[in-house]
């Protein structure tokens, strides 16, 4: 069991280096839906897998094993490595939810701010313009959806380049970035080597509604200027709303201007393979987990005395 309980540890690591390999080789969107399926994945394998660590230990105490109904303590095969394990999972767990609640508190905050701003501007359709010094644009969820520009962002582009603007923003809100953005948060606080994945699930996100809007605009090197623009413009000013919020001002510049300017066409093989590694990563940390968690309730019905065990 301890074994099988390390892997979905150990693989999120794995994921972080796929992840970038993924952006180079798939579709911009064929990329924000694998590595956050399988960020997603993971986080979840990770946690169960802490999860089964705290109850193993748990129940080789003779306190929590009568509270268990178990006839006598939890057996495993490797009791020296249990206690410690435990001991760090239940720390693990801890520093998670921790730094989890802050920044579901901080991001809660963040929203109200910007949904209050959004409400005290001007709005044409689904486009608000906020009266601000800094140059900013994102895409804010709601009912209905609205797409939140500054005046100094409309003063830094001309006509032709706000449309690219609005185009990527409604790409944003039309695909449920914030959906994914919010799932890589969710992640990065489940396991450590997590983290990175959320640089590139917003990336992948900024790079699928870059595509949009080129095709939107029917020119790529102009979406590229304007998102060049808008970006530089952007990260000159303090973001006041939440990280999950997709934006046309995040994300490394010259990576996305690359892309929409480059006329690379990857072989289908080799984005099939690297899907597949991808898939086959959170798939193995899936078993692994499920296999340990059903052993775990082997020894359990094991302890309880269960003669059909």
């Amino acid at each position: 069991m301890t074994a099988l309980l390390l892997l979905p540890l150990l693989l999120p690591c794995a994921l972080p280096p796929l992840a970038r390999r993924a952006l180079d080789r798939l579709a911009p969107a064929a990329a924000l839906w694998t590595i956050t399926a399988a960020a997603v994945v993971l986080a979840g394998c990770s946690v169960s897998a802490l999860g089964a660590f705290v109850l193993t230990g748990l129940l080789k105490l003779p306190v929590f094993a009568a509270l268990g109904e178990l006839v006598h303590p939890l057996r495993t095969a490797s009791d020296l490595f249990v206690a410690p394990a435990a001991a760090t999972s239940v720390g693990a767990l801890a520093v998670g939810a921790w730094t989890l609640v802050r920044s579901v508190l901080r991001q809660s905050r963040a929203l109200r701010v910007a949904r209050t701003a959004a409400g005290c501007g001007p709005a044409a359709g689904d486009l608000c313009v906020v009266d601000s010094p800094h140059p900013d644009a994102y895409a804010l969820p709601g009912r209905p959806h609205r797409i939140v520009v500054t005046t100094a962002m409309l003063r830094t582009l001309d006509a032709d380049e706000r449309e690219v603007l609005f185009a990527h923003e409604r790409a944003h809100n039309a695909g449920g970035h914030h959906y994914f953005l919010a799932a890589a948060e969710l992640a990065a606080h489940c396991h450590p080597a997590l983290r990175p994945v959320r640089e590139s699930i917003r990336l992948a996100a900024e790079r699928a509604a870059d595509e949009v809007a080129a095709d939107a605009v029917g020119d790529r090197r102009l979406a590229a200027r304007a998102i060049a623009r808008a970006a530089l413009a952007g990260q000159a000013a303090p973001a006041v709303r939440p990280a999950f919020l997709p934006a046309a001002t995040t994300g490394p510049v010259p990576l996305r201007v690359r892309a929409l300017l480059s006329d690379r066409r990857d072989s289908p093989r080799a984005a099939a393979w690297i899907a597949a590694l991808v898939i086959a990563c959170a798939s193995v940390s899936c078993v692994a987990s499920a296999t340990g968690m059903i052993d775990f309730h082997h020894r359990v019905e094991v302890a309880q005395g269960d003669e059909r065990a």
